[in-house]
């Protein structure tokens, strides 16, 4: 394979690991097959960048001096959300001459800001996704993959989500055995492409603000095999049905049973990733009952029965 050139675009106010964590694995890909990547860092003026964490990054170059890479790199930050217009400008040249244009969180928001979204489905760190849509229409902002592919760009969720699709951009290269072997050494699972949910259902939910609501959480993810009607969990809240439904979607900004929903299939999937235990028996403790009752509630959410989930996304060996 011909070397591909990486670039990262550095600029004050980015999250550090949303440049790191990327090109870490492209400096694996290239340890493992040799001339594979070559990595490039450049600012606007060339001049050093401070990171949100305090870590001061020196470029190699300014961008006004960069060639055209292969794969453009576009990190977040707060930076992001307040880009220099220079730095919109250069993307918005150069970003069509690449042949991957890829961000990590709300580095979204700098190629929205360049018009390079508009018409295409993207993803940012879940905070972001609402303000993102709201400020940039023409882009189909999904909140809910680890990140998103539209063609020849990339946009990935929150910090850790840029090694994924790192992970992903070096296996699609160099197959399949040299990413599980780069996420080997960087002590990450390879394991969770695109569809992979943002967040569990503990943080895709807010925290009820009153104790026995929050009581009522901690239960369900602590019982998903258990009876979880609103009337029984009404009934652990000390509240009627009705009081119980309007309370609990007022403070965690989901009903109960969506909640519950989304419980349980974390519980099945973990199981079916981190276990050897049978599709029946995974379905009963997590509270579907039967094996096609999870069937249908893995179709509807993750597009893939549990057996495909499992062979696809649980990983060979552990670490």
């Amino acid at each position: 394979m011909a070397p591909r050139t990486v670039l990262a675009v550095l600029f004050d106010g980015l999250q550090s690991l949303d440049v790191s964590g990327p090109l870490e694995v492209f400096a694996g890909a290239d340890l493992l097959s040799p001339g594979a990547y070559r990595i490039r860092t450049a600012s606007l003026d060339g001049a050093p960048v401070r990171t949100t964490s305090g870590l001061t990054l020196v470029p190699d170059e300014p961008l006004t001096g960069a060639k055209d890479p292969d794969v453009l790199l576009v990190p977040g930050g707060p930076g992001s959300l307040r880009p220099d217009p220079r730095l919109v400008d250069w993307v918005r040249e150069r970003g069509p001459r690449a042949a991957r244009l890829v961000s990590v969180c709300t580095g979204a928001a700098v190629l929205a800001g360049a018009g390079l979204l508009d018409g295409r489905r993207a993803t940012t760190h879940w905070a972001y996704c609402d303000r993102l849509a709201r400020e940039y229409p023409a882009v189909e902002i999904d909140p809910d993959p680890v990140y998103v592919r539209d063609g020849h760009i990339s946009t990935s969720a929150g910090v850790t989500a840029g090694i994924d699709l790192a992970l992903a951009l070096v296996e699609e290269d160099l197959g399949r055995d040299a990413a599980l072997t780069i996420a080997r050494h960087l002590v990450v699972f390879l394991r969770r492409p695109g569809n992979q949910a943002q967040f569990s259902a503990q943080l895709a939910a807010q925290t009820a603000r009153r104790e026995p609501l929050r009581d009522v959480q901690r239960w369900i993810t602590d019982h998903p095999d258990a009876d979880l009607g609103v009337e029984t969990l009404a009934g652990r809240a000390r509240l009627s049905p009705r009081h119980f439904a309007r309370a609990f979607r007022a403070e965690t900004g989901m009903t109960p049973g969506r909640y519950v929903d989304r419980v349980r299939l974390e519980h099945a999937r973990r199981l079916l990733e981190d276990t050897a235990d049978g599709v029946e028996e995974i379905a009963r403790t997590s509270g579907y009952g039967t094996p096609e009752a999870m069937r249908r509630a893995f179709v509807r959410t993750l597009g893939t029965p549990p057996a495909e989930y499992r062979r696809r996304f649980r990983p060979a060996t552990t670490l």
